[in-house]
């Protein structure tokens, strides 16, 4: 675990990864899980200022985002009843 205010250990990697991607003219795709992630952790840290820049920063570099659907809440759920070990979250990430 890192502390708030502290750089985040992935951050460097994480920036590498983005640029390679960015420099190949791969397309960049989210989905609006990932906002509301965002949303939870600045939230859970007592940095809602950083979420107007951290949205604008996703946003101006993926080329779209992938809306939550009733069928892909129901798919996590089949995941989540089923065999697979994933947390809720992760479910839904993998359903979409």
């Amino acid at each position: 675990m890192y502390l708030v205010g502290a750089e985040h250990p992935n951050k460097d990697g994480a920036r590498r990864l983005l640029e390679q991607c960015i420099a190949r003219g791969e397309r960049l795709a989210a989905d609006a899980e990932v906002l509301g992630e965002t949303l939870h952790r600045y939230v859970a840290i007592n940095r809602r200022v950083a979420i107007q820049p951290a949205f604008d920063a996703l946003l101006s570099v993926v080329d779209h985002v992938y809306p939550i659907a009733l069928a892909d809440s129901e798919r996590a759920k089949s995941l989540l009843l089923g065999l697979t070990p994933f947390a809720a979250r992760d479910a839904v990430h993998v359903a979409i």
